[in-house]
């Protein structure tokens, strides 16, 4: 199975938030892969992932990190590929993540979700990719419909939680 979609973290310390992403793609039936690469400490490890993970069939990267968080930008900089930053929460409460990875130059974009916003870049990933599948749209359609009757089922069990005064 060659993986669709490579997840790499700044170190395996953001696992924790990164596996969020492998979950949902994962649960979508995405072939995927996980590498830990640091744009400080092997910067030529990450230029060689990103100049040929297009050749390897990879179609988009999500890329997480913390802190100083280059590495989404780095990578976006050797590939042509859609890449995902994911800003994980390590200090500042992740806004210096954040701004590191949302304040990309002019044509080095990086789509960048949530602090540790993990399991949204896998959903993401996977509408980029359900673009040329159909069965994998459908896929995502009923994906959606399942958060919806979620909310619904919690709605109904909000209406069994008694309170004194709720009306």
């Amino acid at each position: 199975m060659t993986p669709l979609v490579s997840i790499i973290m700044g170190s395996t310390s953001d696992l924790p938030v990164m596996e969020e992403a492998a979950k949902v793609l994962n649960e979508l039936h995405i072939p995927f892969e996980m590498n830990a690469l640091s744009a400080h400490r092997t910067p030529e490890k990450v230029e060689e992932f990103a100049q040929n993970a297009h050749g390897r069939g990879i179609k988009v990267i999500i890329a997480g990190a913390g802190m100083a968080a280059h590495l989404p930008g780095v990578i976006a900089a050797f590939t042509a590929l859609p890449v995902i930053g994911v800003p994980v929460k390590s200090s500042f409460d992740g806004m210096d993540s954040l701004l590191a990875i949302v304040q990309m130059p002019p044509g080095i974009p990086v789509a960048t979700v949530a602090v540790n916003g993990a399991r949204n870049a896998g959903i993401l990933a996977a509408q980029m990719i359900s673009l040329g599948d159909t069965e994998l749209f459908a896929r995502l359609v009923a994906f959606k419909e399942d958060l919806k009757k979620k909310i619904i089922q919690a709605n109904e069990e909000l209406t069994k939680v008694k309170y004194e005064f709720k009306v």
